[in-house]
Formats: structure tokens, C-alpha cells, sequence
């Protein structure tokens, strides 16, 4: 599950070495107080296991569904977004997030993990969640990139997706394995 909408005051535009500090922000927000999608509170309390990103948007999402995380792991946390030495354009946060992902995924990633570093992660954090199956359904929350990356190394190891709900704040995909 992807974690709640954060907190982040809309600013004006940045250049992208101004993304520096936004970033930084970012990952350290929490979530607003909106309530919390009936569908993802009705798929949360199915699980047997919690598991976190600690980033705090993460943790709040946890917090906000009512529930106390089994395993907190930076693990799970979203991929970096690397940051430019820029002064110009300037653009929206969002747009330059948009952009510096599009260039973080074509191999930019000036002082953040690369992509390659990124999918060893998740692959890591896949076998995880695989042995925290044994023990029942599992809950992630997470981010939207790095679920994505965990999600295709499940698919890779023989699980299969069974429900997804889009790619937006509270959405979630679940995965299963074989016959199980």
C-alpha cells in the first residue's frame, strides 16, 4: 500500500538545485489528516503482519489505519530523487520531481542510490515480505516507485497480482503466491 497524501506547502517555483532542500521536506513529512479510503482501512485489517518504510510519511499512514507495524525498515523506503546543480529553469517542485525521476531512471543519480542499487534493494525487501508470508497476509506500507521495483522482483519469484487500485495515495496491489 502507498502511503497517505503528505504535507507539503505548495511553493513556487524552484530552480533544481533549490530541490535540494525540497526534497529533504518531503521526506521528512507526514500525512494530512484526511480520512483514510474505506478500502484501505477494509484491506489493512486483513493483514497478520505490518511492515513500514520509517520514513514518516509511512509511519503516519500506519498510525492513521489504526494499526502498530510488526517490522520498521529504511529497506522499504522510496527510491531517492536525485537533485540538479541547476540555477535555471524554473519550475514547480512537482514538475522537477517528475523530471529528475524520469532522469534518475535513464542512470542520473548524482548523490542518491542509482537505479541498479535501487533494485538490489527491493529485491532484498521482496524476499522479506516472502518470509514474512509464512506467517500470514502482509501489509506494506510504502512508496510508490519502490513498491513498484518490490512488486516486479515478487512477480519475478513466482507471485502473482491478484488486485490493484491505481498508483494514488492509500492505493494498494495485492500479490499472491501459487496456490496459496
Amino acid at each position: 500500500m502507498r502511503h497517505g497524501q503528505p504535507k507539503l506547502v505548495a511553493t513556487e517555483k524552484m530552480s533544481a538545485l533549490d530541490m535540494k532542500d525540497w526534497i529533504e521536506h518531503y521526506n521528512q513529512s507526514e500525512i494530512t489528516n484526511q480520512p483514510v479510503p474505506d478500502a484501505s482501512m477494509q484491506l489493512a485489517a486483513t493483514a497478520t503482519v505490518v511492515v513500514s518504510s520509517d520514513a514518516p510519511r509511512a509511519l503516519t499512514s500506519v498510525q492513521a489505519l489504526g494499526l502498530k507495524p510488526a517490522l520498521v525498515d529504511a529497506l522499504f523506503r522510496e527510491a531517492q530523487l536525485p537533485y540538479g546543480h541547476w540555477k535555471l529553469p524554473r519550475l514547480s517542485p512537482f514538475t522537477w520531481a517528475f523530471i529528475l525521476r524520469v532522469l534518475w531512471l535513464c542512470g542520473y543519480s548524482r548523490s542518491v542510490e542509482s537505479v541498479g542499487t535501487a533494485r538490489m534493494r527491493a529485491s532484498t525487501a521482496a524476499q522479506r515480505l516472502q518470509s514474512l508470508a509464512s506467517e500470514g497476509p502482509v501489509l506494506l506500507l510504502g512508496h510508490g516507485i519502490m513498491n513498484r521495483m518490490i512488486a516486479k522482483q515478487l512477480v519475478a519469484d513466482g507471485w502473482t497480482r491478484q488486485n490493484r487500485n491505481g498508483s494514488q495515495y492509500w492505493s494498494a496491489t495485492v500479490y499472491q503466491h501459487g496456490g496459496v
